[in-house]
């Protein structure tokens, strides 16, 4: 081929040294793909592009890793691959300085800086930065599960979720720790497992001292100072704070529980939720509270039960003031200040503010008990009045009365008793002004000013 003088783009000023090159460059701008693999119809703008696309079809790997013995389709991509055991990273952010092993991945990060999104959905008018984004997101929109696994035939959006998917159909453990000799299916796993061996945290949040072993793991962190929430559902626009939340968060919407119990055949989305729930039936509880001895299962759970002791309400309501332990009872607290009940029972027209607290009331039209109590069979139509129920088996009665000695199962018992000796009666009736020591007593009263 003869070499010509220098080709240059009308649009981006790209120089080429052949007009071959110049011209099969065009075609990308034109938006042509005349070639098409016969195999799936997917079309290319250049050959190459769809000869490297064949080789997904074949599944032919010849390039393989000297040091791990990973094999790869195409030799440039061996080549970038050797850059991640050398450590090499010669492609620097400006901006961030963060570091990457290819030009391209730093051209998509930079867009992220740019805050550019010149990639919009026609549907829901949502803006994405480069266009296989904006594919993926498309198949929300029309439920496509193009990738399907051969054993289940659950369908996937994403071949990722398809990849993380098999390895639970994969009993084998091929990567094993080894300090501590536990295995795992996945490489990225054994690398984040390898962190609980190192006790050395570097990166210090400025704010409350926390440390961490990885400076991304500092930044994760800090969102949760800076109240940013960065990653938003499409499905529902719910926003996060961190990513891997809102990857646990769109399991509630695919309804994928993977996980089974093998005792009880109890289904969970999350791994660690299955852990944790195993120990329920090994009657395990390794953290135990020094002021009352009682026990639990999870860390998070005892330090949530202490502040019941030291009466801290670290989570306040900005409306009204009111405190409250934990940040789930503040969220359900908040929609009692919303007047809006858009959830609508169909059998009797009464309003909820939240579309759980609708099913819980469904339960009582259809007159079903699905919590059944394990000791004497009785049946309830909501999961926390079993809970409720499961005390009066119990005869641990920790939270004892000062004045009189009594006994309860759960403080908030306590709480209500204590009300009889201070005649305390907050809650008030707005119709005739009358006052009730207890919110239920308060309700039942309600029903006297009504035709029900």
């Amino acid at each position: 081929m003869e070499k010509c003088d220098l080709y240059e783009t009308p649009r981006t000023s790209e120089v080429f040294s052949y007009k071959c090159n110049l011209n099969q460059h065009l075609l990308t701008h034109s938006n042509e793909k005349p070639y098409i693999c016969d195999m799936c119809q997917k079309e290319f703008s250049l050959k190459s592009n769809l000869k490297r696309h064949l080789l997904t079809h074949t599944n032919e790997k010849p390039y393989a890793c000297h040091v791990c013995t990973k094999v790869f389709s195409l030799k440039y991509n061996l080549k970038m691959h050797l850059m991640t055991h050398m450590n090499e990273k010669p492609y620097i952010c400006e901006v961030c300085f963060r570091r990457f092993t290819q030009k391209s991945n730093l051209k998509r990060h930079l867009l992220d800086h740019a805050d550019e999104k010149p990639h919009t959905c026609e549907t829901c008018g949502k803006g994405f930065s480069q266009e296989f984004l904006l594919k993926q997101h498309f198949l929300i929109h029309t439920k496509e599960r193009p990738h399907v696994c051969e054993i289940c035939s659950k369908g996937f959006v994403r071949k990722t979720e398809l990849q993380q998917h098999l390895f639970i159909h994969k009993k084998e453990k091929s990567h094993i720790c080894e300090i501590c000799h536990k295995g795992f299916a996945r490489k990225d796993k054994l690398k984040r497992h390898l962190y609980t061996h190192n006790k050395d945290k570097p990166y210090i949040c400025e704010i409350c001292s926390k440390g961490f072993r990885h400076k991304s793991n500092l930044k994760d962190h800090f969102l949760i100072h800076t109240k940013e929430k960065p990653h938003v559902c499409d499905m529902c626009q719910k926003e996060f704070s961190l990513k891997s939340n809102l990857k646990r968060h769109l399991l509630t919407h695919t309804n994928e529980k993977p996980y089974a119990c093998d005792a009880c055949t109890k289904v969970f989305s999350l791994k660690n939720n299955l852990k944790i729930h195993l120990l329920t039936h090994m009657n395990e509880k390794p953290y135990t509270c020094e002021v009352c001895a009682k026990g639990f299962t999870q860390k998070s759970n005892l330090k949530q039960h202490l502040l019941d002791h030291t009466g801290e309400r670290p989570h306040t309501c900005e409306i009204c003031g009111k405190g409250f332990a934990r940040k789930g009872k503040l969220e359900e607290h908040l929609y009692t200040h919303k007047k809006e009940k858009p959830h609508i029972c169909e059998i009797c027209s009464k309003g909820f503010a939240r579309k759980d607290k609708l099913q819980e009331h469904l339960y009582t039209h259809k007159k079903e008990r699905p919590h059944i109590c394990e000791i004497c069979n009785k049946g309830f139509a909501r999961k926390d009045k079993l809970k409720t129920h499961l005390y009066t088996h119990n005869k641990d009665k920790p939270y004892i009365c000062e004045i009189c000695s009594k006994g309860f199962c759960e403080i908030f018992h306590l709480k209500e008793h204590c009300l009889i000796h201070t005649k305390e009666k907050p809650h008030v009736c707005e119709i005739c002004q009358k006052k009730f020591s207890l919110k239920r007593t308060l309700k039942r009263h309600l029903l006297t000013h009504t035709n029900d």
